[in-house]
């Protein structure tokens, strides 16, 4: 809003300072191009710091969950170790105890502890 309301001031003054040049014969001009650059690089600058990153990051995370099968150790988002016992359509079935078993959405894996058949240290 700050930003929006320095730029509205700018334009004002511009303006009114060009008035008189206008009647002489010069036209104003050049402001309102130096905007729509600056806008286009702060949108350019907010793809690339925030935006994008958050679509890397989101697309590693729907590969791993592609690549979870039964027997894999993962990490909840609460924080609840476990293993993938059976994979269903939009969940999977996690062993966190010797005999309790909770059904976990697909979106609440946080991370790979181990993949099955790798060697436990």
């Amino acid at each position: 809003m700050a930003l929006f309301a320095a730029t509205l001031f700018l334009a004002q003054a511009t303006a009114s300072a060009a008035a008189p040049a206008a009647g002489a014969g010069q036209q104003p001009g050049g402001f309102p191009a130096i905007v729509i650059v600056g806008y286009v690089l702060m949108f350019g600058a907010l793809y690339f710091f925030m935006i994008k990153p958050q679509r890397d990051k989101q697309k590693a995370h729907e590969k791993l969950l592609a690549a979870l099968e039964p027997g894999d150790e993962v990490v909840t988002t609460g924080g609840l170790y476990g293993v993938i016992t059976s994979v269903k359509d939009d969940r999977y079935v996690v062993r966190i105890a010797e005999t309790t078993k909770v059904e976990i959405a697909k979106s609440f894996i946080s991370a790979v502890v181990r993949k099955a058949g790798a060697d436990k240290k």
